[in-house]
């Protein structure tokens, strides 16, 4: 085995279904599917780093949602439960900053 790469023993490395980071990933896909303005800043121009934010808890949701633990360290680590709810909690700093949100912030 690679170094880099050994099974972790936490809890949130063992594979199965996690239902919350799922959940948060159908929502956020749904909610950028309805309303992509919301990653805008307020003269319309896409806001990268909130769109950055948002996407990366897409992403991690879905691929601890659905059971997938990566091997790698690192990999596991930005694509972890934590790393969802981190984004989704920087997600929506960012866009109660942008005014998007004013009850975020």
């Amino acid at each position: 085995m690679r170094p880099g790469t050994e099974p972790d023993d936490d809890a949130g490395g063992q594979p199965g279904l996690a239902l919350l980071p799922l959940l948060t990933a159908l929502a956020l896909m749904l909610l950028m599917t309805v309303l992509p303005s919301l990653a805008t800043n307020r003269l319309g121009q896409a806001d990268h780093p909130a769109a950055l934010v948002i996407f990366w808890a897409m992403s991690a949701g879905f691929v601890r949602g659905v059971g997938f633990v990566p091997r790698h360290v690192l990999t596991r680590l930005f694509f972890s439960g934590l790393a969802c709810a981190l984004a989704l909690l920087l997600a929506l700093a960012r866009l109660g900053w942008l005014g998007r949100l004013p009850w975020a912030l």
